[in-house]
């Protein structure tokens, strides 16, 4: 079954996913479902159940106004089919934005496979998810690129490469970068910087108390780099086994359920979206929000709360820009050097837009939005063929 849904004239997808209407996935709906809903001004979603795994894979492609939309793809196991349509599209519209504010040739997009309950797929069954979603990509002739995200290594890519050439961020003995995440910590390191600057008067991270929630692939390498430039560390992650980084870098372990609360001067939500909501916002105790999670806001809104509590919030499609300059730096040919110099320039771009949302009286997002659309409506206006 595939379900294909090009941009309508109704702004919403509520049957984008062909959304059931009895059976546990109705049930799980009409309960809330995980994903919000989302608006829909995107190009194209597409919706497909593989032919190998009877799994839905899915891609959703915002905008190719500036360029081929990139963005990874995540293997998660959504309650229903509909709130991992609902994850691609908020995402892919993030993907536009980083890419535009980055300055990059490229556009938004996101890929997601619906992995079933349970333990993470693994041997014939993940290699069946992976080739249908490679077969989703390939049918979509390069307008949409994927990368690694959110439960895929460099080994699935590798797997996805079967079906589709439309991909980056491979191994480096396959003819790719490899893995992205140094060049994520890098910039969130840089954003941070940018951050203590508005806020305190100084880049100087030496001897601020940061609070990491989260200690994966970008987490952990951000933990060891503000160790090394002499933050004082809290770390948290729902993964026990992490406590083990926590005690070789000399930080706190902070429990998951207490991590978005605790007393810090920069909080860095780096683990899934959603981690701040109307529920916790009330209660942080912060002085600055900058992490490389997606869509950490659970609502857009709540910028405008965070910033009359006094709570600076970088915007995280431009904190987390590191990953994807660094895959654009293998599409576009770019070496090393110049892509870990477009990373540490996330430090100049927030402080830009630090600078515009005090100008424009407006939060951090809304100004970064409103630089990265302002580059958009250039690129549509643009005469086709135009150099």
């Amino acid at each position: 079954m595939s379900v294909r849904v090009k941009r309508g004239s109704n702004g919403h997808v509520a049957a984008a996913a062909a959304a059931p209407t009895t059976g546990p996935e109705a049930s799980a709906l009409a309960a809330l479902t995980a994903v919000p809903p989302v608006s829909f001004d995107h190009e194209d979603l597409v919706v497909r159940r593989g032919p190998r795994s009877g799994r839905y894979v899915i891609v959703a492609i915002h905008s190719t106004a500036l360029g081929p939309a990139l963005g990874g793809v995540r293997l998660w196991p959504y309650q229903a089919t509909v709130d991992g349509a609902r994850d691609a599209l908020r995402l892919a519209r993030g993907m536009t934005y980083k890419a535009a504010a980055a300055g990059l040739e490229l556009g938004g997009g996101k890929g997601v496979i619906c992995a079933p309950e349970g333990p993470p797929p693994a041997g014939q069954d993940r290699r069946a998810l992976l080739l249908d979603f490679g077969d989703l990509v390939e049918s979509l002739g390069g307008r949409y690129i994927t990368a690694e995200d959110v439960g895929i290594g460099a080994d699935d890519l590798v797997a996805i490469g079967e079906r589709s050439d439309h991909l980056t961020g491979l191994p480096p003995d396959h003819g790719g970068s490899g893995d992205p995440s140094p060049f994520t910590a890098l910039g969130v390191e840089a954003a941070m910087r940018a951050c203590a600057q508005e806020r305190f008067g100084s880049p100087e991270l030496a001897g601020r108390r940061i609070v990491i929630a989260g200690l994966g692939h970008v987490g952990s390498k951000l933990a060891r780099r503000l160790a090394d430039a002499g933050a004082e560390l809290a770390v948290s992650d729902i993964d026990q086994d992490k406590r083990g980084l926590a005690s070789q870098l000399e930080a706190d372990w902070i429990e998951p359920s207490k991590e978005m609360l605790a007393e810090c001067d920069l909080l860095a939500p780096c683990a899934l979206g959603g981690a701040i909501d109307a529920a916790n916002l009330g209660r942080l105790r912060c002085e600055i929000v900058c992490g490389c999670a997606n869509n950490q806001l659970a609502d857009d809104g709540l910028a405008e709360a965070l910033a009359e509590r006094g709570i600076l919030y970088a915007p995280d499609f431009i904190v987390n820009a590191g990953g994807l300059i660094h895959v654009y730096r293998e599409i576009r040919g770019y070496s090393e050097h110049e892509a870990r110099q477009l990373a540490l320039g996330i430090e100049v771009n927030l402080s830009h837009i630090l600078a515009t949302a005090g100008e424009r009286s407006i939060t951090p997002l809304r100004a970064a939005r409103e630089l990265a659309q302002e580059r958009l409506d250039a690129a549509q206006r643009e005469p086709a063929g135009a150099a």
